[in-house]
């Protein structure tokens, strides 16, 4: 009995603390709602000013507590007036001389548009933050002696080894010991189909283990991981603010002094020098400080630029604040990396020159066996084309490996050698072989050389893959008007022949990571906003130099950190696609800004000619800002 009480008192406070989260979520538009009906039931009532006007004041009060609030505390702690105090002034005023009705409807669009502004930033910390709920609290440690005890995330270091069943979450970044499943990464990456892991294999936080066990060791601590990460580029994009916002501000408070003092004198001036009754004067002044009000002037930017953020943060492209954003928009250059940006990072054979006369089957039995002991980048790529040509059963061989120039092994009776020319550059070269090495070279090939005993009888020609993206993304680019550039480390070939298959106009080889800097500055002071993308730790320097730095998803930590724009897919079709909703953004602004001060102007001139009624500057006024809030609204569903 007792049990289910408990169970009971805790589905009750789940209930309340969900129904609390709703009214702070929703609780502004709410707001608007019931002051839209009171207001409604106080026109119907207009006849009976005794029903209607405490109709209107409890609009003014439901309606309006939210900014009133909002304005005073902002006043008390910027020390600076704003206008969601003008609004309120306004509201009074109107009711002053008479026009409850008016000041009613102000109060009720004001805060519509305020409950707009809010949804908009409350859609943006939703997309964005999504992963905060779904991390577990707790993991199973697997102990030394087998058995396993449930702890906390937050105690897991580095060594641990952790149990993950089908269907749960896992608890930490790691590396699978044993096992072998499908992972759910969409939660961090917004690749809807799973992915297959193995053992070796590396497993993020936050993500789902859809079927099998897995045993998982830890390789970073609770608060390094990548879902940590994503949490940390969240409260920068939040907090953040776009240049042309923090104008806003600022010109926000002068502004306003302005039309306080204008409105102070606009209650004088008129009655002595154009001969208006002191009514009229007075209801001047009041249209006056309703339709000078920068509301939609001031919603012009936020909305649209946090629309944007939560678009890219739905569809895996994290950025750090607004203020990148306006820049990726600008720019008009950018640099890439190669290895692993522009191509995957995984190279393949592509060339096969044998000597005439040599046993293929023996030449690619001895590359399999040899070269699948080594953890070489190169040599994967050699075991893996090798094991195509159905070599023989694995035997044991014992292998002699030289860092950075090649590998040795007994097979068969044979010595082989596998490596540079300078690993064989004491071996003659086989007369017959169809292409040697200096051709393959000079066609951008890495050269590897195969040698027998004492004769080189063999030469792999590797390319790293260019991404399958990579071309159509570079066309994209060029579409745009923007001019690529490469910053890579390898030779200068090489880069050449990568460059010209993916469309790229620019390459600079051979750069150590402070060489990469150096070109990215000397590419800034050519007057050019750049971009910089790349993975690695070397590319870290150049990418917190450049106006925008962009990191792949699958890229080092350093990267990650450093890097204003993350494409989590590593697809780099999302770059273009975010340049084009950046240019998108900027125009959005420009029309908000050039409408909404369209409107102001208007709105004033026609208050100056007396042709303008109260109820009318309110409708158009208000009607602005709700139009500039839902025209930066599009960018949410933006493709």
């Amino acid at each position: 009995m007792n049990e289910n009480a408990a169970v009971y008192q805790t589905t009750n406070q789940k209930e309340q603390n969900r129904f609390l989260h709703q009214w702070r979520q929703n609780g502004e538009l709410i707001a608007a709602g019931i002051s839209g009906i009171l207001i409604l039931i106080g026109w119907f009532l207009n006849d009976h000013s005794m029903w209607s006007i405490p109709l209107f004041i409890l609009a003014f009060v439901i309606g309006g507590f939210a900014k009133a609030k909002e304005g005073i505390e902002e006043t008390i702690a910027s020390k600076t007036l704003n206008v969601e105090l003008l609004m309120i002034f306004a509201a009074i005023g109107s009711a002053i001389i008479g026009y409850w009705a008016e000041g009613a409807i102000l109060i009720f669009i004001f805060s519509l548009s305020g409950a707009l502004e809010t949804y908009t930033s409350n859609k943006s910390k939703k997309d964005l933050t999504a992963l905060m709920s779904i991390a577990p609290d707790e993991a199973t440690l697997l102990k030394e002696d087998g058995t396993t005890v449930q702890i906390a995330v937050a105690s897991l270091t580095p060594g641990d080894r952790i149990m993950v069943k089908a269907g749960e979450r896992i608890a930490a970044d790691g590396v699978i010991l044993s096992g072998r499943t499908s992972v759910d990464e969409s939660a961090l990456t917004g690749e809807s189909v799973p992915q297959e892991k193995s053992q070796g294999d590396e497993v993020f936080a936050g993500t789902v283990n859809l079927n099998g066990s897995l045993t998982v060791e830890v390789t970073k601590h609770n608060e390094e991981t990548l879902f940590h990460k994503i949490i940390k580029l969240v409260k920068s994009a939040q907090e953040s603010v776009s240049p042309s916002q923090a104008f806003i501000e600022r010109f926000e408070g002068a502004y306003v002094k302005g039309v306080l003092i204008t409105v102070a004198i606009l209650m004088v001036v008129p009655h002595f020098a154009l001969g208006w009754s002191m009514s009229e004067t007075f209801y001047r002044a009041m249209v006056f400080m309703v339709v000078a009000s920068p509301c939609a002037l001031v919603a012009s930017i936020m909305p649209a630029a946090l629309s944007l953020i939560s678009n890219g943060a739905r569809n895996g492209m994290l950025v750090k604040g607004s203020v990148f954003l306006e820049k990726l928009g600008t720019s008009t250059m950018i640099a890439f990396d190669k290895t692993g940006t522009i191509t995957s990072g995984k190279p393949a054979v592509e060339k096969v020159s044998i000597a005439k006369g040599q046993d293929e089957a023996s030449f690619y039995q001895a590359l399999y066996q040899i070269e699948r002991q080594s953890n070489h980048p190169l040599a994967k790529a050699i075991s893996e084309m090798a094991k195509d040509h159905q070599v023989a059963q694995t035997v044991d061989v014992t292998i002699e490996e030289t860092s950075g120039f090649g590998v040795k092994a007994q097979l068969n009776g044979d010595m082989w050698r596998i490596g540079k020319k300078d690993f064989t550059r004491e071996a003659s070269i086989h007369p017959e072989i169809e292409t040697d090495g200096e051709d393959l070279s000079a066609q951008g090939y890495t050269v590897v050389y195969v040698q027998k005993n004492e004769q080189v009888v063999g030469c792999l020609g590797l390319k790293d893959q260019i991404r399958p993206e990579a071309k159509n993304m570079i066309r994209e680019l060029n579409e745009l008007g923007i001019q690529t550039v490469m910053l890579t480390g390898d030779q200068q070939k090489t880069a050449e022949v990568i460059a010209k298959e993916a469309g790229i106009q620019t390459v600079v080889a051979e750069c150590l990571p402070d060489q990469k800097v150096h070109e990215v500055n000397r590419l800034k002071k050519q007057g050019d906003s750049i971009i910089m993308v790349g993975d690695g730790i070397n590319d870290a320097p150049a990418l917190a130099t450049a106006d925008v730095g962009v990191a792949m998803g699958g890229g080092t930590d350093v990267a990650l950190e450093t890097a204003d724009l993350i494409l989590m897919k590593n697809n780099l079709n999302n770059l273009t696609k975010m340049i084009r909703l950046s240019r998108k953004m900027n125009r959005i602004i420009k029309q908000n800004i050039i409408f909404s001060l369209t409107v102001i102007c208007l709105l004033i001139c026609a208050n100056f000619l007396q042709v303008l009624d109260l109820p009318f500057g309110v409708i158009g006024h208000e009607g602005s800002t709700i139009l500039v809030i839902l025209n930066g609204l599009r960018l949410l569903r933006a493709s």
